[in-house]
């Protein structure tokens, strides 16, 4: 790259805000000048990689505003078409919904203000205009409170902004900015507690988090606190006041008014269900940002103000969203964020945040939410087994090529009950282990603590039914067997083997028979590798088909899969999605299956059968998202056919109209071979279209039936719940309480140990061992298994509802009456209805803030009036 590019990615990567030497307006000045020397020439390309810069490296924000406004000083010109394409760019954003550019070009915008570029007032009126949409929204009578989720995201992005020109605006137009700051406070009156429903389990949990602040509200507290400090803040440059004496010479620009788009008329006749399906699209489009993970103790952060944590968190989320593929740049920048102190533990909670995004600490994870302990399992599982490369600073920077884990001091669990989710947990870390490394190995990452042998899985092997021995030679199914695999070695067809079955075992032997003898020979054959799986039901799985045409034939076959498979999960779930790929097993057969007596007793001790089931569902999920893409992609394809059909046809018309006159009579001018030509790109062109109309309609069809798929399988999978639940769930109380199934469980147990040592990285990037102080705190785990079971059953339910809300939702009517209505389990019906999450009790009602004539009167005259 040319050096004002390299200067311009890197700017200020040298300084000592990001760790480097060099005085940062000595180093401003240098970007300076070689960008300007290189101007003339290159005025387009600087223009597009300086806005390129400040969206996808939003932390150099101030730096990149330090830039236009020296280039503003001389050539007004420029600053302004930056200036005006900022506001196009984000007048589309609102339009579109894209929150994420909405909020970093309103920090752009904010940047260039604090440089001078930018009128202060504009700012102020953007502002306005977006307090003035929120305000609406949330307004009983003339707006939509569906639609809070957006109204939310407005405020958020104007709080936002205000650790990078807070202290400008309240300098130069105090007023005006006095006057957004009552508005933010009124609309926070009117407005909803948005609960984060992540962080609930149960209906027992949730009166605790009501009381919690949600999102909006905290950040309005930080900034509460940063304005009392008066708009100081470390962790964002200001490099703009080095060059004050210059930038205040300069001309700035004003920006033209920005609208916000329409709410849709809400209408009367809507049920509930339907207000619930427009929130939650809403909320798709305009999510609400998610909660914090809080695994180290408050004294890791006591050198940051309050509203460091947030700013950090954004420098920290916008690095993983615009580097998330390319790992190094951005580990790279994630370790060199301009920020005076030390911020480790909280990059750790962040990333950790990102990686489940629906908890709030480690007690919650181990203790219920089944979901968020899987994906801790599979991380942790991934991150002992595989080599971790040392892009990140030394304290992350480790070697888990070993395996090395200090398991002795998680041996305790091995004592927890069998459904103790601590114990679960290791258990699940153990099995994943062996996946990605084999049995030996994670045998011996566990030597120093030998009590969790117990906890591996078995060594994997196939449980084949007809192993050749001695003692089986005269087993039923062991000569058939036998005969079979020498027919498969043999290459017979699936229709030769189809009518062996039909003519000489199903007759003799039996149905059960002739089906474990197919299943058992087929997955021996297949159980070398994937591949010869893959070969396996390739070649005979039409075999499978022939024998398995309904759901309780289809069940049987599972559970041949699960006891040849017994001891290795992932080839029982690998077996099982590959035969729903090849359409051997419907989802159905799975979702009963899975929850059928065999399966249901593992529920909280083991995620086997869980897998299975998501699996299943994702597949079905997936399914339908693939043909809704293509769909999308046929129907562009359509009017770009359209276009080329119209176009050839008025080539061809043109043409074949063009006419010389010869001897007083018109003659046809062009010539008979170009006419052909143009007259057979017009056929070529209908037939295109034609096709992929075609097609079109094909795919639409598939999708319909996908969907009606979709219905009868969460139809299948909310009934299945309902009554494996309803026979466990304990009754409720005759005056309607609620059982609690989670008791005070945790007894603290402090013992002595032998103290562990630990690296510990300083300031000055040295490291010494220091450690514990040979005391630790376990706990054992008191819930019965009956309530363990039903917490994780209930938890399932939750989780299924909300990860597959978008489908769920159009048949959400139908369910409350047919699976939902009468005598069902209230804990039940709560967790199935965290599709919605709107149905609020009495209880919760009376927490939420009332809307007082007098409150909305004011809102409207000190926000929506100035506009």
């Amino acid at each position: 790259m040319s050096s004002w590019r390299t200067l311009l990615l890197r700017i200020g990567e040298k300084c000592p805000e990001y760790g480097g030497a060099t005085d940062l307006k000595e180093h401003i000045e240098t970007c300076y000048g070689v960008i300007w020397r290189e101007f003339e020439h290159s005025k387009d390309d600087i223009f597009e990689l300086l806005l390129q810069c400040a969206e996808q490296l939003p932390h150099k924000i101030p730096l990149y505003g330090v830039l236009v406004g020296l280039i503003n000083l001389e050539n007004e010109d420029f600053a302004k078409r930056v200036v005006d394409t900022t506001h196009s760019i984000l007048q589309d954003a609102i339009y579109l919904g894209n929150c994420n550019r909405i909020r970093l070009l309103l920090r752009l915008l904010t940047g260039l203000m604090c440089s001078k570029v930018i009128l202060p007032s504009s700012i102020v009126e953007v502002f306005e205009t977006l307090l003035s949409s929120a305000a609406i929204i949330v307004d009983e009578e003339a707006g939509n409170p569906s639609w809070q989720s957006r109204a939310d995201f407005y405020i958020t992005c104007i709080l936002s902004c205000l650790p990078w020109g807070g202290a400008e605006l309240i300098e130069q137009v105090p007023d005006e900015f006095e006057r957004v700051m009552v508005g933010v406070q009124s609309y926070l009156s009117i407005r909803r507690h948005s609960q984060d429903i992540g962080f609930t389990v149960f209906d027992s949990d949730e009166d605790k988090f009501l009381e919690e602040k949600d999102f909006v509200e905290d950040l309005w507290d930080r900034i509460q606190v940063l304005s009392n400090n008066g708009w100081k803040t470390d962790s964002v440059s200001r490099p703009h006041l080095s060059f004050e004496a210059q930038l205040v010479t300069g001309k700035s620009h004003s920006l033209s008014p920005i609208s916000c788009p329409e709410l849709p008329e809400p209408s009367t006749l809507l049920t509930a269900f339907s207000r619930g399906r427009e929130k939650h699209q809403v909320q798709l489009k305009y999510p609400q940002r998610l909660r914090r993970l809080n695994i180290f103790s408050s004294e890791k952060a006591e050198n940051m103000q309050p509203i460091d944590r947030f700013i950090v968190e954004e420098y920290l989320l916008d690095v993983l969203h615009f580097f998330n593929g390319c790992r190094k740049e951005c580990a790279s920048y994630m370790v060199g964020l301009p920020v005076p102190f030390r911020y480790e533990y909280l990059m750790a909670e962040t990333i950790f945040s990102q990686a489940h995004k629906r908890t709030h600490d480690l007690e919650t994870f181990t203790r219920s939410r089944t979901l968020i302990r899987v994906r801790y399992y599979c991380y942790h599982s991934h991150h002992l087994s595989q080599y971790t490369t040392r892009w990140l600073s030394s304290t992350f920077a480790r070697s888990n090529f070993q395996c090395i884990w200090p398991w002795e001091e998680w041996a305790y669990v091995k004592d927890l009950p069998k459904w103790a989710p601590q114990r679960v947990f290791v258990q699940e870390v153990l099995e994943r282990e062996v996946r990605l490394s084999y049995w030996d190995k994670i045998k011996q990452s566990i030597e120093n603590a030998p009590a969790l042998e117990q906890l591996l899985p078995p060594r994997g092997g196939p449980n084949f039914k007809y192993i050749i021995e001695d003692s089986q030679e005269g087993m039923e199914g062991h000569t058939l067997s036998k005969e079979l695999n020498s027919m498969i070695r043999a290459r017979k067809t699936a229709r030769e083997i189809t009518l062996w079955v039909e003519e000489n075992i199903i007759p003799l032997h039996g149905f059960n028979v002739a089906l474990e003898v197919v299943v058992q020979t087929f997955l021996d054959i297949g159980s070398k590798s994937f591949t010869h799986l893959i070969t396996v039901l390739e070649r005979y799985g039409q075999v499978i088909a022939k024998l398995c045409t309904d759901q309780d034939k289809q069940i049987l076959l599972l559970e041949e899969v699960s006891s040849y498979w017994k001891n290795n999960t992932q080839m029982t779930a690998i077996a099982i999605d590959r035969m729903m790929g090849y359409r051997l097993i419907s989802n159905l057969s799975i979702v009963r299956w899975v929850l059928s007596p065999s399966n249901i007793n593992q529920f909280h001790t083991s995620d086997r059968p869980w897998e299975i089931l998501r699996n299943s569902l994702n597949k079905t999920y997936n399914r339908v998202t693939d043909l809704r893409k293509e769909i999308q992609s046929l129907k562009k394809s359509v009017l770009l056919a359209e276009e080329a059909t119209v176009k050839a046809m008025k080539e061809y018309e043109a043409a074949e109209s063009k006419l010389d006159v010869v001897d007083d009579q018109p003659v046809q001018s062009e010539k008979p071979g170009r006419l052909k030509r143009l007259k057979g790109y017009v056929e070529k062109a209908k037939d295109d279209e034609t096709s992929i109309q075609e097609s079109l309609e094909a795919k639409e069809a598939l999708l319909a039936r996908a969907l009606e798929e979709n219905k009868a399988l969460f139809f299948s999978l909310y009934k299945s719940f309902k009554d494996v639940l309803m026979e466990r769930l304990p009754p409720v109380s005759a005056d309607g309480k609620l059982p609690k199934l989670r008791t005070a469980n945790v007894d603290s147990v402090t013992i002595d140990s032998e103290p562990s040592t630990m690296d510990v990285d300083h300031d000055d990037g040295k490291t010494d061992n220091s450690q514990s102080n040979g005391e630790r705190v376990f706990h054992s785990y008191t819930t019965g298994e009956q309530e363990q079971w039903c917490l994780c059953t209930l938890g399932y339910v939750k989780a299924f509802s909300r990860q597959y809300a978008s489908e769920i939702w159009p048949h959400i009517d139908t369910l409350d009456s047919e699976v939902f209505a009468g005598d069902v389990h209230p804990l039940f019906r709560n967790a199935a209805y965290a599709v919605s999450h709107f149905v609020l009790s009495k209880k919760k009602e009376k927490n939420i803030k009332s809307v007082s004539g007098e409150i909305r009167v004011y809102v409207l005259m000190q926000v929506v009036i100035p506009v």
